[in-house]
């Protein structure tokens, strides 16, 4: 009788799990990207945040009208300042579903462009992409405390972005989707030039853990295409045309659509493809190894690798070292006691000093695949983790030694 009443509870409590899963509001965050005393691209007659919220907030009512099952949360409303580590962590709260950024573009006086693009996270392949990330990252600046919030990121610095070439998540391939949908839907309504999908390395992105890009209007710098950008027709359009770039997603990855919907026919568009259809196969056709295990010992400074290095003699001439690679986690302006809380449970941290800075790692290979893998473990609880490289215990440019590994590896 016992086992038949926890049989019976076990089942009630799975019916009303499922149901409850099955309940559950698609949530999409709508992002305004600056605000307040941050305007962003200025152009002659408005400014960068102003556009971004009206757009924004056209595009979220048309979804809060026609999807009553969709919760739409804004990271803003009004014209206020959001930083923004805040605006990503507005969604990871929400568990969000879809995370949309809405920004304005710009170019230097005397450059003319025009057009629509969407960005994904990933590796800046070209100079423009850089730039672009670099304006829009450089918010993070107006915060007093950017280099510890951001584990010692410049915005301004080229290196700071090498991470960015390796973030090929689980969320990748939806978020290329999602942006191809943008660029054509949004070009379509608002009859804007089409400048394709592309990747750079925008810390907005970054920070947040489900699918997400972010969509540049146009360019406040280009009389033309301000006055569109600051017009009524032109906010209705861009907004509606979001709109149907998010329903097309929609309607091909969530699979709890209970509003009907009928995606409208369309002739496909020639968009430059960021992330192939098939994951590439591996360099290496050997299974890759599991992440390293670090052996566990309080937090202390980091050892020098050069004393595990053979000594040269006149017989054996000097070889450098090979490149060692570790996985910052976190930055702090003091030193961490072993139990502190933003190690989130690490015991096996340690830390070099840099800039003033205590900058906290785990993991220790001269194989950058076991430290990839061993990222990719840890990125629920350090979603900001980057790989840096050593040679002899100090710290070097982490392009080089990935570029040193892979000859290496050829080599064998």
């Amino acid at each position: 009788m016992k086992n038949r009443l926890l049989a019976f509870a076990w089942i009630t409590w799975a019916f009303v799990a499922v149901a409850s899963a099955a309940n559950k509001k698609f949530t999409l965050v709508i992002d305004a990207g600056h605000g307040g005393h941050d305007a962003g691209a200025i152009g002659a007659i408005t400014k960068e945040k102003i556009i971004n919220l009206n757009v924004a907030l056209a595009f979220g009512k048309l979804v809060e009208r026609n999807c009553p099952d969709v919760q739409v949360i804004y990271t803003r409303k009004t014209d206020v300042f959001v930083p923004l580590h805040v605006r990503a962590d507005i969604a990871n709260k929400a568990k969000a579903d879809l995370f949309i950024s809405i920004h304005t573009n710009s170019l230097p006086k005397g450059r003319i462009a025009r057009g629509l693009e969407t960005y994904t996270l990933g590796m800046h392949r070209v100079s423009d992409n850089l730039d672009v990330a670099k304006r829009e990252n450089s918010v993070i600046l107006i915060e007093t405390d950017y280099k510890q919030r951001y584990q010692g990121f410049d915005p301004r610095s080229a290196e700071s972005y090498i991470m960015f070439e390796f973030m090929q998540d689980r969320n990748m391939a939806q978020s290329v989707e999602l942006a191809k949908c943008v660029q054509r839907r949004a070009c379509a309504s608002a009859a804007r030039q089409n400048k394709g999908v592309k990747q750079a390395g925008f810390l907005v992105l970054r920070e947040t853990s489900m699918p997400s890009c972010l969509i540049e209007l146009g360019f406040i710098s280009t009389p033309d295409e301000e006055c569109f950008l600051d017009s009524n027709a032109g906010v209705e359009q861009l907004g509606k045309g979001i709109y149907q770039a998010f329903m097309d997603y929609r309607g091909q990855y969530d699979k709890k659509i209970t509003v009907p919907y009928k995606a409208e026919t369309h002739q496909e568009v020639n968009i430059p493809t960021v992330v192939p259809k098939k994951e590439p196969k591996p360099e290496v056709k050997k299974q890759e190894p599991e992440a390293p295990k670090v052996p566990e010992s309080p937090v202390t400074p980091e050892p020098s690798e050069s004393s595990e290095q053979p000594v040269p003699t006149e017989q054996q001439p000097a070889v450098p070292c090979a490149p060692v690679f570790k996985l910052q986690v976190l930055t702090s302006n003091k030193q961490l006691e072993p139990t502190d809380a933003r190690l989130k449970g690490l015991t096996d941290a340690t830390y070099y000093e840099e800039g003033g800075l205590y900058k906290y790692t785990i993991g220790a290979s001269e194989n950058y695949r076991e430290l990839y893998q061993l990222r990719k473990s840890v990125l629920d609880k350090f979603p900001q983790a980057f790989i840096v490289a050593f040679r002899d215990g100090q710290k070097m440019d982490v392009r080089e030694a990935i570029q040193e590994f892979k000859a290496n590896e050829t080599k064998k």
